[in-house]
């Protein structure tokens, strides 16, 4: 696909927001069978399956420092993250999880500036801390009536980590890998962290007993491999094309589809999505908006 013509960068665009906001309702399935732990294995174990072809060949010709970078990426972008949002999914919906998802600008930016010396503007300082307010007003009324620190309010939480590590990561391939391709970036990073998950899912979990005998139609495992291999594998190789191809800031515009589709699949499956909960999602987009403004 020819990605200088605007039309094709806004399709691609738009093919990424409903690969990662479906990821959620893929999760939610997925946890009927297996628990969060081998579900995110199992995910890093498909996709280093898919892709160790591709990129096995020049592997061991990569520089110590570049093969450090890449081994760092992969553990921030992909292993903590996978496991955090799978983790919030068996306590809150589908829909919030997509929703804090979309907070991930707001942690580059400050990253962007704390740890790589970017300089920010009044309206992006701005954006950040309207965003900080409607994702904390989401995490908030997760909690329900209740008047203490819950369990559910804890979960709630854990996506915004997650979009955290996510944040970093982009940091980290802007600053540090911006000169190796898409998909060398994607292949390498499975390559490192693929082989010790699948020998963790294999022998140290009970994977293989669940798949066997908690699902039977094998339905949810045809969900986690589409998780794994178009939610990881694919998706993340074309938010790094769209980054070089066009830039981050159109790549990371995918940040306002991905709660849509989320909260659309959640809405479908039975989810409650209220009024407050759509005017805090609204807050959020400002911020993002703010932060994606020029000066």
């Amino acid at each position: 696909m020819d990605l200088s013509k605007k039309i094709n960068q806004i399709f691609t665009l738009c093919i990424l927001g409903l690969i990662w906001g479906s990821s959620f309702i893929l999760m939610k399935r997925g946890l009927e069978s297996y628990p969060p732990l081998e579900i995110t294995l199992y995910r890093i174990f498909i996709v280093f399956l898919v892709f160790t072809p591709i990129g096995i060949k020049d592997f061991f010709k990569l520089q110590k420092k570049t093969g450090l970078i890449l081994l760092l990426s992969a553990i921030i972008g992909s292993v903590i993250p996978y496991f955090l949002f799978i983790k919030a999914q068996t306590k809150i919906d589908s829909s919030l999880n997509g929703i804090l998802n979309s907070i991930t600008p707001l942690f580059t930016l400050i990253f962007g500036v704390i740890l790589f010396k970017q300089k920010i503007n009044l309206k992006a300082l701005s954006g950040v801390l309207l965003g900080l307010i409607g994702a904390s007003g989401l995490i908030i009324i997760s909690n329900g009536n209740n008047t203490t620190f819950s369990r559910d309010y804890f979960y709630a939480i854990l996506p915004v980590i997650g979009s955290a590590c996510y944040a970093l990561n982009i940091n980290l391939i802007k600053n540090y890998l911006h000169d190796i391709p898409a998909l060398k970036i994607t292949s390498w990073s499975f390559i490192f962290i693929g082989p010790i998950a699948g020998i963790l899912l294999l022998f140290y979990t009970d994977f293989t007993t669940h798949l066997i005998n908690d699902d039977l139609n094998y339905l949810n495992f045809l969900y986690i491999n589409i998780l794994g291999i178009l939610g990881s594998g694919f998706a993340f190789w074309l938010f790094n094309l769209l980054i070089k191809e066009t830039s981050s800031v159109f790549a990371s515009s995918v940040t306002y589809l991905i709660p849509i589709v989320a909260i659309f699949w959640g809405v479908f499956d039975g989810e409650i999505f209220s009024l407050f909960q759509g005017l805090l999602c609204i807050v959020i987009f400002c911020g993002i908006y703010l932060i994606k403004s020029k000066k």
